[in-house]
C-alpha cells in the first residue's frame, strides 16, 4: 500500500448522505476506495461466502507479513463513527445483518476532499469495501437483527494510527436519521 505522510483536514459538508453508491463502478466513489461485489452460494442448509483470498482482489497489495482480519459484533442501531488512519488501509466485509456505510475523504489534497459515500452492505447486499487511509470511515447497523462486520487491515493494529472524530461533528455533517424515503 502506498506509504508517505498525508495531511488530514476536516471539511465544512453540507448536511446529508453524500453520494449513495448503488453499483460498485460509481462514478460518485471517493479517490481510492473499491468495491467488490462477493458471490454467495446458498442451498438447502444455508450459504457459503468466501471472504478473503490473500494475495487477491481488494487485498492483493496487503504485505503478507501485517495482514489483520478481525471482527466486530454490533447491536442494531448501533453508530460507530467516524475514525480514520493515516498509515493502515481497511476492507470492510459485513456478513450479517445490514451495515450502513458512511465515508468521508480527509485527505486535504486528494482530488474528493470532502466528498462523502454512502454505502449499504450486507447479508442484502455481500459487497466488500476497501478504505484507503485518510478516509474517515463509519457504520451503523440497520435493522433488527446484531451485524457482524468482518475487516482485514494491511498492517497490525496501533493505536497511535487512529484519529477519531465525533460522529455528529458539524463539518462532515452526516445525516444518521432513517431517510423515510
Amino acid at each position: 500500500m502506498p506509504s508517505g505522510k498525508i495531511e488530514i483536514a476536516l471539511p465544512e459538508c453540507p448536511k446529508g448522505l453524500g453520494h449513495i453508491i448503488s453499483h460498485p463502478g460509481s462514478p460518485d466513489l471517493i479517490e481510492g476506495v473499491r468495491i467488490q461485489p462477493l458471490q454467495l452460494w446458498p442451498d438447502d442448509r444455508g450459504y457459503f461466502l468466501e471472504l478473503y483470498r490473500l494475495g487477491q482482489a481488494l487485498t492483493a497489495e496487503f504485505p503478507a507479513g501485517s495482514i489483520q482480519i478481525s471482527a466486530a459484533v454490533n447491536f442494531p442501531g448501533t453508530i460507530k463513527a467516524f475514525h480514520y488512519h493515516r498509515e493502515q488501509t481497511d476492507c470492510f466485509t459485513p456478513v450479517r445483518g445490514l451495515y450502513q456505510i458512511a465515508l468521508v475523504d480527509l485527505r486535504k489534497d486528494s482530488p474528493t476532499f470532502g466528498r462523502r459515500n454512502t454505502i449499504y452492505a450486507g447479508e442484502l447486499r455481500p459487497w466488500q469495501v476497501l478504505i484507503p487511509r485518510g478516509v474517515g470511515h463509519g457504520y451503523k447497523v440497520l435493522g433488527t437483527e446484531t451485524g457482524v462486520l468482518v475487516y482485514a487491515t494491511d498492517r497490525f493494529y496501533n493505536p497511535e494510527d487512529e484519529g477519531r472524530i465525533p460522529y455528529d461533528h458539524p463539518g462532515i455533517n452526516y445525516d444518521w436519521s432513517t431517510q423515510h424515503k
